[in-house]
């Protein structure tokens, strides 16, 4: 049985939303009005505050998605607001502020970029705080993959050394902060010497220029090689990240940022003796909210910093946000902000 709205009004019958017709450039990007969506049993309708903008958005607006993208669709991976509406068993009331991310969203459903979104309720986030919506808005995604990354992943424990390559992209930014929190001494790379300092002002303990080759550097500072390596840039540089890893050490594949997602004629041989290789991929399930609440406190805080790029304000100013984050000069999150 479903709950009555916050304050008691029922949601309009229409929305605006950004739609992906078709394939395309920018101009693909189009605002619509459209139904809100019908509220059904199990599912969790959102009233979208802010959302993040990422690669994943701009592969579906591309038509590079997989085949479980089909079009028309509302993109969004990704977003946070206050439920609208819940299932009474679902634990969740209206008002309350809820985080959700993954599982189809903005591929096989209709996203975030929208003034409402109904998700399942396994994949909803409920959290309480006064930080602003533009700085919760660029959590979810990245933070999930991040401490996804390093707890399933790495299984990352205090006074370890990590290696994040690929480090000014925006998981690795939110990496470095979160292992910093844990307690690991962190080694991230950049490709551009200028970007050091984002690294630094993370928390990045030391801050390496990545000219394809790695090992070596690594091997000056952590001679018998880190703990844990996060794998953010692909399989392209794969064969070298393992070499920075001590033995029963571990690198965690979880990006391809460089494009590469397979090695050509692959053999185990490839891994150095008693390193491990895993990966990662996960959902929203993956950021328990008690974790969340942690993260969120911290950054409250000041211990957890929030690498946003820019903040944008109406679904008007989605194009700008998708131009700037393929342009890739400012690293950080790109977060949408839908005001009232």
């Amino acid at each position: 049985m479903s709950q009555s709205t916050a304050v008691g009004d029922r949601a309009p019958a229409t929305m605006r939303a950004v739609v992906v017709t078709r394939p395309g450039g920018l101009d693909a990007l189009e605002i619509k009005d459209v139904p809100v969506p019908v509220s059904k049993p199990g599912w969790v309708r959102i009233r979208v505050k802010a959302f993040g903008v990422n690669e994943s958005e701009v592969t579906t607006r591309k038509g590079e998605s997989d085949a479980e993208v089909t079009y028309p669709r509302v993109p969004g991976i990704e977003g946070v607001g206050v439920v609208d509406e819940a299932d009474e068993d679902s634990g969740l009331r209206p008002g309350q502020q809820v985080a959700t991310m993954m599982g189809g969203m903005g591929r096989s459903y209709d996203g975030a970029y929208a003034q409402y979104v109904s998700v399942p309720a396994g994949q909803v986030i409920p959290f309480e705080t006064g930080l602003p919506w533009e700085v919760v808005g660029a959590l979810p995604e990245m933070f999930q993959t991040a401490y996804g990354s390093l707890t399933t992943g790495l299984d990352l424990k205090a006074g370890q050394t990590l290696l994040i390559r690929g480090g000014t992209s925006t998981v690795g930014l939110s990496a470095a902060t979160i292992a910093k929190d844990l307690g690991a001494t962190v080694l991230s790379t950049t490709r551009s010497p200028e970007r050091a300092g984002a690294l630094r002002a993370a928390g990045v303990d030391h801050a390496l220029v990545d000219n394809g080759t790695l090992a070596d550097q690594v091997c000056e500072l952590v001679p018998d090689g880190v703990d844990a390596a996060l794998e953010l840039v692909g399989c392209s540089v794969l064969t070298d990240t393992l070499r920075t890893v001590r033995r029963h050490g571990t690198v965690c594949f979880t990006g391809a940022l460089a494009g590469q997602w397979t090695i050509p004629d692959f053999t185990p041989f490839m891994i150095p003796g008693g390193v491990r290789l895993t990966s990662y991929g996960g959902q929203a399930a993956d950021l328990p909210a008690d974790v969340f609440a942690h993260q969120l406190q911290a950054i409250a805080e000041g211990r957890l910093k929030v690498p946003v790029a820019k903040v944008y304000h109406g679904l008007e100013q989605v194009r700008d946000a998708q131009a700037d984050l393929e342009s890739g000069t400012t690293p950080g999150k790109h977060v949408v902000v839908l005001d009232d």
